[in-house]
């Protein structure tokens, strides 16, 4: 970010590069996140919820949901700042990943990708093409994707 562009709460369409690159801190996973995503979910499939169960499982412990994983990961990009004033619609979630599981006690970090942007058919807003890879504590890829999201553009004087 330059200083020109003011805060990242002030930023626009105008203000996103192709091949800018947004990383995030930390956040660590715990039991509860798990236990309270599977509460609200309503996903109390076992390989979550049972550590004893999951425990003789292929992962030997209970791991997060991949939409936890998700979820946080768009959290994360919340957290940056440049994104939250100029969202209009998030448009969709493709390709995604699930590439390592996540247990409690992993630390992920997310790095948002702008990988296109143009403006929409009408020119009244524009449209980011962000990859998404989100990392554990060990620099594992554990979920990658794209998420698009339509921003609007800096405001005529």
């Amino acid at each position: 970010m330059t200083a020109e562009m003011g805060s990242p709460a002030d930023w626009h369409f105008e203000d996103f590069e192709v091949g800018q690159v947004f990383r995030t801190q930390g956040r660590t996973i715990t039991e509860a996140d798990i236990v309270t995503f599977a509460g609200w979910s309503w996903d109390t499939n076992p390989v979550h919820t049972d550590a004893q169960l999951a425990g003789t499982g292929r992962f030997g412990q209970p791991i997060a949901h991949g939409v936890l994983g998700i979820s946080v990961a768009m959290g994360l990009a919340s957290r940056l700042g440049v994104f939250e004033r100029c969202s209009i619609a998030l448009l969709g979630i493709d390709g995604w990943r699930f590439t390592h599981p996540v247990v409690p006690g992993d630390t992920v970090s997310c790095a948002v990708h702008i990988t296109g942007a143009r403006a929409t058919s009408d020119g009244r807003a524009g449209i980011l093409d962000r990859g998404f890879v989100l990392t554990n504590q060990d620099g594992t890829v554990v979920q990658q994707g794209a998420i698009n999201l339509m921003v609007s553009r800096r405001p005529t004087a």
